[in-house]
């Protein structure tokens, strides 16, 4: 009787700590990433196929750059592939890396700021382009600029230059280095595809310049800048 009822107490332990474990696990995996949001939340009205979202503090992101070619409203985002005319927009636009609908495949669309500011907006319902300040909180809640970085970068060398410095994407954000478009419409020689990943801001400075947040191969800070509207950067939607 006695060895039926310490095998039952025994038996009965293990199970609640079986249950303990998976709610531990159910409600850490809760706070880290958010699969519901996935589908057509983010697709476009062309019918582009959306992503995934994850948990990184109290913020849920995408862990794809912005890919849509129309405003919520249905009008076409133009897409300009002339230099020359991508310097002279005040007005939005996008782009493929060097016009190569095949880095647009991995990395997304270059938008220039005015598209991100349009009325019409660009993200999807639920959704909106960061303020510098929600970037800044990503930034901080990681551990501040100066290791932000290598936290929300893609690990390895598929898509990142060697040496990728301190990536480790322990957030799960997947950051790409998906280049620039300088704001005289050429692909700028520095920031190239594979060195550097920058995600533009909602937030002006000033009447000329806006504010991004950009990832790069050789270290593992995530700084901003104020840059050109002209500018082409990769675009990061946040969860309202």
């Amino acid at each position: 009787m006695k060895t039926f009822i310490k095998t039952g107490f025994a038996s009965l332990l293990l199970l609640l700590a079986i249950s303990c474990k998976k709610e531990s696990n159910t409600i850490q995996s809760s706070a880290t990433t958010d699969n519901s949001l996935t589908g057509t939340l983010l697709t476009d009205v062309n019918g582009v196929a959306g992503d995934n979202a994850i948990g990184i503090g109290t913020q849920r992101w995408r862990t794809q750059n912005l890919d849509v070619s129309r405003y919520n409203n249905g009008d076409k985002i133009p897409e300009v592939r002339s230099a020359a005319k991508w310097a002279a927009l005040t007005t939005g636009a996008w782009c493929w890396y060097k016009n190569d609908s095949a880095n647009g495949a991995i990395y997304g669309k270059l938008y220039n700021w005015y598209a991100v500011n349009d009325p019409r907006g660009i993200a999807p319902a639920g959704w909106h382009i960061p303020t510098n300040a929600e970037l800044d909180t990503l930034s901080a809640f990681l551990g501040g600029q100066a290791v932000a970085g290598g936290k929300l970068k893609e690990t390895g060398t598929t898509h990142w230059l060697t040496p990728n410095t301190d990536a480790s994407d322990s957030s799960g954000f997947a950051g790409l280095p998906g280049g620039s478009r300088a704001s005289n419409g050429t692909f700028d020689v520095l920031n190239i595809l594979g060195s550097y990943g920058g995600f533009w801001s909602s937030t002006a400075d000033g009447s000329l310049n806006a504010l991004n947040h950009y990832l790069l191969y050789n270290n593992g800070t995530f700084n901003f800048k104020s840059y050109r509207k002209q500018n082409g950067f990769s675009v990061r939607c946040v969860r309202d």
